[in-house]
C-alpha cells in the first residue's frame, strides 16, 4: 500500500509519520482541486510549492537509505531529487502572472 511506502520514507526526526502522510495527501488533493478553480489557483499553487518543499526531506531520506526500498533502484531514488525542483518550477510557471493574464484574456 502506498501509505506504508510514504510512512517508511519519513525521516526519523519527525513524529506522527502516518498522520503527516495523510495530511500531506489531503493537501495534495486540495491543491490539485484548487489549481482547477481560477479564483483559488494562485493560492493553491503556492500551497503545492510549499508541499513539494515540505516533503523533500522524505525524498532525501529515501535516497540516503536505498536498502529500505529494495523494489526501487538507488539510482532512481537519487534521480528523483532534482525532479522536485522541476515540479516547483512547473507549478510556478503555470501561475506566472503574464501567463494567467494572457490565458484569461482569450
Amino acid at each position: 500500500m502506498y501509505v506504508d511506502l510514504f510512512v517508511s520514507s519519513m525521516p526519523d526526526y519527525l513524529s506522527y509519520h502516518k498522520e503527516l502522510v495523510i495530511i500531506s495527501g489531503i493537501f495534495e488533493i486540495l491543491g490539485g482541486i484548487g489549481i482547477l478553480v481560477p479564483i483559488t489557483r494562485r493560492f493553491a499553487a503556492y500551497g503545492l510549492i510549499l508541499l513539494v518543499i515540505a516533503v523533500y526531506p522524505a525524498n532525501i531520506n529515501m535516497a540516503l537509505h536505498p536498502e529500505n526500498y529494495p523494489d526501487m533502484s538507488a539510482i532512481l531514488l537519487y534521480l528523483r531529487l532534482p525532479f522536485q525542483f522541476l515540479f516547483v518550477w512547473f507549478i510556478w510557471w503555470a501561475i506566472k502572472p503574464q501567463r494567467v493574464q494572457n490565458k484569461n484574456a482569450v
